[in-house]
């Protein structure tokens, strides 16, 4: 439950600081202020810290959250997991008395699909630190993707809707942020498969409170709502809850079952008027500062959005020649009766059963805890990124010039496992490599990964350095004759890469973050 809230199964992703930084509120309390009905309890306004996990994702820098100054996003999102681990603490000791936490514990954390390993690396510190882990590299704290979780989730609706082993399903999790889909296989025994490469993008339900937003720029002024956002954030997020609860959680797109809405400025958020200048301000004021919202007025504001979602999803079924027998929409915009109306009107003739399971906005962290009790539920992942490692191999006639080395020789990408291919956990993929010069006495594994399948140099744009892994070649008198095997295997949620000396048997490890 949400802090200050009970039978809700999601919490705002929300913090609000005073001006020291110090953390006043987090969750629900921090996010929308009702203005107050008299004067002597007006409070300093303090602006909520929100969406800040979006600095993380790689998205441009007007779609991240502005953060006040000095504060790094890596201190939000650990003083958020902080209060949280607060509240899972006191819900285990109250249900399970004894219980050793968090060592007896296994935490699993779902991730957006589009993150990057740098991003779940960063999660993982924040983990420690917010007292969840033991230690670092501890074994207790697992990944795995919100789609593969609302997957897992979804599992127990195949059974009802009688879909049998060998059918595909796709999950459309519209989220509040950002939308993600992925496409899986029901394999024997309920284990699952993936078959597409996951996809998404921002246009959760949020943008739709942006549209709205953008309404009101209109009609009152952008300047007007860039000062209610800078110095009144609480409330102008009571506004939009306003707008929330009355309005666009009941859209359905129905213009006969539609009444237009009024929102009073004055009551819900006063603020507002003060900032209102002008032309816009005589007519708000001939308006008594009732706004109106027709049926055409939120209609243009899910429009954008909705559409968006649409385009993903038929992108994401021309990604497979397998025929799709099951949409299942996830999270909490999932709920929305013109979305959901929409998304069956367009693909009702492609796909047989289109379906919102119970408890949708709870779906992710369901099938994560789900995944947690059994990972040996997924059996296969499509691969997000090509994998490899810099070889230096010999200089030949067509190759660059200007990559020659003084030695003749170029350095190139060699590619280990291909994006978009469907690989089994602890699946292997081998190289096998000599020294160089025959004196060398070791050899460096540089592993680098990139969107693009045809990449031939490590330097090109996509591509990241996903580690190195130095190793000794002993014995320099043998010369060249002697051989390192390397392997890729892939894991659950990481890759981890091995690499052997063949003639002495010596075996160098390490693992890094898998990019599914």
């Amino acid at each position: 439950n949400r802090p200050e809230q009970t039978g809700v199964f999601k919490t705002n992703t929300v913090l609000a600081y005073d001006d020291n930084l110090q953390l006043v509120a987090w969750g629900y309390p921090a996010l929308a202020q009702e203005p107050p009905k008299k004067k002597k309890l007006q409070t300093k306004p303090r602006k909520p810290v929100e969406l800040f996990k979006l600095h993380l994702a790689n998205v441009k820098d007007d779609d991240k959250p502005p953060l006040p100054p000095g504060l790094d996003p890596r201190k939000a999102i650990t003083d958020y997991l902080h209060e949280m681990n607060k509240l899972v603490a006191e819900t285990l000791n109250s249900r399970w008395p004894g219980i050793r936490y968090p060592q007896q514990v296994r935490f699993v954390l779902s991730v957006p699909s589009e993150w990057h390993h740098d991003a779940k690396a960063i999660m993982r510190e924040c983990m420690f630190n917010a007292g969840y882990l033991e230690n670092r590299q501890s074994e207790n704290l697992e990944f795995t993707t919100e789609p593969e979780a609302a997957a897992v989730y979804c599992m127990k609706s195949l059974t009802e809707h009688h879909l049998s082993a060998g059918s595909s399903f796709m999950i459309v999790d519209c989220g509040g942020g950002t939308v993600d889909l992925t496409t899986r296989t029901l394999l024997p025994g309920m284990k699952l498969s993936e078959i597409t490469e996951r996809s998404g993008d921002l246009c959760g339900s949020s943008y739709v409170d942006r549209e709205f937003l953008r309404f009101l720029g209109r009609k009152l002024g952008y300047a007007a709502m860039k000062k209610l956002k800078e110095n009144h954030y609480g409330q102008m997020q009571y506004l939009v809850q306003q707008f929330c609860s009355r309005v666009k959680f009941s859209f359905n797109g129905n213009p006969n079952e539609f009444s237009t809405k009024e929102l009073d400025i004055e009551r819900v958020c006063p603020a507002l008027m003060e900032y209102v200048t002008g032309h816009a301000k005589e007519q708000m004021e001939e308006a008594d500062w009732l706004i109106e919202l027709d049926f055409l007025n939120v209609k243009e504001m899910f429009d954008p959005v909705v559409n968006k979602i649409i385009d993903l999803i038929t992108k994401q079924l021309a990604s497979t020649e397998r025929r799709c027998s099951a949409m299942f929409l996830v999270g909490g915009f999932s709920e929305s009766q013109y979305l959901q109306q929409q998304i069956r009107r367009q693909f009702m003739n492609q796909v047989p059963i289109i379906a919102v399971p119970k408890h949708p906005i709870a779906a992710i962290e369901r099938g994560a805890l789900e995944y947690g009790l059994n990972m040996e539920i997924v059996q296969t992942r499509v691969l997000k990124f090509c994998y490899g490692v810099e070889v230096s191999a010999k200089w030949e006639k067509g190759d660059p010039p200007e990559r020659r080395t003084p030695s003749g020789r170029i350095f190139k990408f060699h590619r280990l496992a291909l994006r978009g291919v469907e690989v089994a956990v602890d699946q292997k993929f081998y190289y096998t490599a000599g020294p160089v010069v025959p004196n060398q006495t070791d050899m460096t594994f540089n592993i680098f990964i990139t969107p693009d399948n045809n990449a031939k140099y490590c330097d090109e744009d996509g591509m990241k350095m996903l580690g190195k892994m130095k190793i000794d070649l002993p014995d320099p008198q043998r010369g060249k004759n002697r051989l390192v095997e390397f392997t890729l295997t892939f894991g659950t949620m990481e890759v981890k890469a091995t690499a052997i000396n063949k003639r002495t048997g010596q075996i160098y490890e390490s693992s890094f973050i898998l990019e599914f």
